[in-house]
């Protein structure tokens, strides 16, 4: 598969020694769906501006579709798509305005604008609404738009800065399957970023997991859950995990342990099975078990674990 994004090193760093974008390597196939899952304040929303040309780096340097953010900006601009965090359309036009004034500023002719126009708002499901003006539609309404609005130009490229945010579950849903059909019947490759866990696990083929600036691990999220074993014991108390964490290191059917904040993360064959002799060598360790659960390991164990804590909203 073909590499359409490559970042190398990429850096931004702000006035005041704010770090935002520490050495990020990023590649993103041709054609794939790539979530970079982070909290707020991680530095997704920086590096999606690096990548689109609308902050320059600090150090570094990247490439979407062949050429350079720096060098090269107008020949990125015309191969991509891009809808941010905030919605930002202009309220006293209609959706179909908003469309049609998008496909004049980039030259699209007429014709081809008209026809484009239509066949993404079937897509998005806002043909009733397209005569309305955006001031009257619903959040969900204005996301779809945005997301049309992304897609008139055909980019190589659909930049999607945190999509579904502040949108209920059916609509969340919607779009979900809008990116999954642009992906399979038309191999448009998505870069978004996210904070939902669900967003990431439902719709990407990889996963690049980011704090602090860093790109901090990178898979896809099966290969990156069953990591942590086939099934995750998590244990939370108070007492000598220290000692606990040696005792259950030295069973054979505990593939991994992971502590932090008296929460302990435990990767066994079969947790079902396995709980009641872990809660047998907490005793014995004396540690005093507070809450304890099974589950199929998950993205949020992962980020756990590769970030000493769960993810946040700030």
């Amino acid at each position: 598969m073909t590499e359409i994004i490559q970042a190398r090193q990429l850096t931004k760093r702000y006035p005041g020694d704010v770090l935002a974008v520490d050495q990020l390597d990023l590649t993103v196939e041709a054609g794939t769906i790539y979530a970079l899952l982070g909290p707020n304040g991680a530095g997704k929303t920086t590096t999606i501006a690096m990548l689109t040309t609308l902050l320059q780096p600090t150090s570094g340097q990247a490439t979407v579709a062949g050429f350079d953010v720096v060098n090269q900006p107008s020949e990125v601009r015309r191969r991509i798509g891009v809808t941010f965090q905030e919605i930002v359309l202009d309220q006293d036009l209609k959706g179909r305005e908003v469309l049609d004034y998008h496909g004049q500023l980039y030259g699209l002719p007429h014709s081809q604008r008209a026809q484009q126009i239509e066949a993404l708002l079937r897509l998005v499901e806002l043909e009733e609404a397209a005569d309305r003006l955006v001031k009257t539609y619903s959040g969900g309404m204005k996301r779809r738009l945005e997301l049309a609005r992304g897609l008139l130009t055909a980019p190589d490229v659909l930049f999607l800065d945190e999509p579904t945010q502040g949108l209920d579950p059916q609509n969340r849903s919607r779009v979900w399957d809008y990116l999954r059909a642009l992906r399979e019947e038309q191999g448009l490759t998505i870069l978004l970023t996210t904070h939902y866990m669900e967003e990431a696990e439902s719709l990407a083929n990889q996963v690049g997991i980011i704090d602090h600036g860093k790109l901090v691990t990178e898979g896809q999220p099966e290969a990156l859950a069953a990591q942590l074993g086939a099934d995750v014991i998590r244990v939370s108390g108070s007492g000598p995990v220290d000692s606990f964490v040696t005792r259950l290191k030295q069973l054979d059917y505990v593939q991994q342990v992971h502590a932090t904040d008296g929460v302990l993360q435990i990767g066994v064959d079969d947790g079902h099975h396995r709980l009641a002799q872990v809660v047998t060598l907490a005793t014995e360790a004396d540690f005093h078990i507070e809450d304890v659960s099974v589950a199929r390991p998950s993205l949020a164990d992962v980020f756990l674990k590769v970030t000493g804590r769960a993810l946040r909203d700030a």
